[in-house]
């Protein structure tokens, strides 16, 4: 008999391997809610797990088809990830979820701590193991005075011009090209525009990649001491000056423009030209890429903590990204279901990595479906 009732809400790409890993797990029922006939379909070969149709965006709706769960897992469009998140809560029920959402998530703790919630937010890759690792290397080491994330998901193959295909809407991509990016120095929160400060980072697996400054920190610019932080994606050399002249072009601008009598929206035009250049095919293959380093002292010693994470399409499967994605957030549903996390009220993931044992098992779990992380701590002069 099955222990525990979960509810994926989002059956989009990650939402699907959610439910996926999820189903084979011989202690759980899964359902998937969605909206939409054709993302449900797509899991019409699972026997196992239950679909239903439903317009998440209906806060009564969304409360009826969690009433029964034991865990509520989200991969959902983030215009409404933080009603749903109150809803959830206000539900009483534990959650992990995925959702990009742009309001502050923490602005619901009191309420998650008051019904006695377990709600562990961001737990995809980035943010979401990105922190993981970041409050790791603060529980390990005596000081952290800095840190560093860098990560991508892309194309083996690349295909010019823009040698890139994109894991989730073009729109969405592009924001990372012009939202601002907060960073930390010096112990301030500060605002350097997004595309900057490129570097070149060599990859064992991957070779060259530039990186630049994106809006990625989320919780950790208020939840850890670390006096210098900073988020940076990834790309093949030549994106960042590619997307500079869009973007100072005007081709990324919400504001609409008078052309011919009409009105249009820059972006609008331009995210529905890219989306067939930028579309994954078939016989891709990607590949997801991340390092995280962080410095400071541990026993007296100047020293160096670095995680990699390196992971590409396997034959069969779903695409890396939604993969590195999707698992960290089943597997921490699992241990939350478990009652393996004691901690209540709203959770990144970094808050949990001070739990003994917490991110070591993250990484087992990781590695038993083959995606392989590893960290190393050197001296540093």
């Amino acid at each position: 008999m099955k222990k525990y009732r979960a509810v994926v809400l989002g059956c989009g790409m990650i939402g699907q391997t959610i439910a996926r890993d999820l189903a084979s797990d011989v202690e759980f029922d899964v359902a998937v809610a969605d909206i939409s006939p054709a993302n449900l379909h797509r899991l019409a070969d699972e026997s196992s797990i239950v679909t239903h149709e439903v317009n998440l965006g209906d806060t009564a709706a969304l409360g009826k088809v969690i009433s029964s769960a034991d865990i509520v897992l989200g991969a959902l469009p983030s215009v409404i990830g933080i009603q749903s998140l109150r809803v959830i809560i206000e539900a009483k029920k534990p959650y992990c979820d995925i959702t990009f959402m742009p309001e502050d998530a923490m602005s619901l703790d009191e309420l998650a701590k008051k019904h006695g919630v377990t709600a562990v937010v961001d737990c995809g890759v980035s943010p979401g193991l990105s922190n993981l690792c970041v409050g790791y290397a603060y529980k390990e080491m005596d000081r952290v005075d800095s840190a560093v994330i860098y990560v991508g998901g892309l194309p083996k193959n690349p295909r010019p011009p823009f040698y890139y295909t994109a894991p989730f809407a073009p729109s969405d991509v592009i924001e990372e090209y012009t939202r601002p990016a907060r960073l930390v120095e010096g112990g301030e929160i500060v605002t350097r525009e997004a595309l900057s400060e490129p570097e070149i980072i060599d990859f064992p697996q991957a070779g060259e990649l530039e990186a630049f400054n994106t809006d990625g920190l989320r919780s950790l610019l208020n939840t850890v001491d670390i006096k210098d932080m900073k988020e940076k994606t990834l790309r093949y050399p030549g994106h960042i000056d590619l997307m500079r002249i869009f973007r100072e072009t005007g081709l990324f601008s919400k504001t609409p423009i008078e052309v011919n009598g009409g009105s249009v929206q820059p972006l609008e035009m331009t995210s529905k030209l890219m989306f067939p250049m930028w579309k994954r095919q078939d016989d891709d293959t990607e590949f997801t890429v991340m390092r995280v380093m962080a410095e400071g002292e541990k026993d007296g010693k100047r020293v160096r903590m670095t995680m990699d994470l390196y992971d590409e399409d396997k034959l069969g499967q779903t695409t890396s990204m939604a993969r590195t994605t999707a698992f960290p957030c089943a597997i921490v549903a699992r241990m939350i279901a478990r009652k393996q996390v004691a901690k209540t009220g709203l959770l990144p993931p970094e808050l949990l990595a001070s739990e003994a044992g917490f991110y070591e098992r993250v990484v087992e779990e990781l590695n038993h479906r083959g995606v392989k992380m590893t960290c190393e701590l050197t001296e540093v002069s």
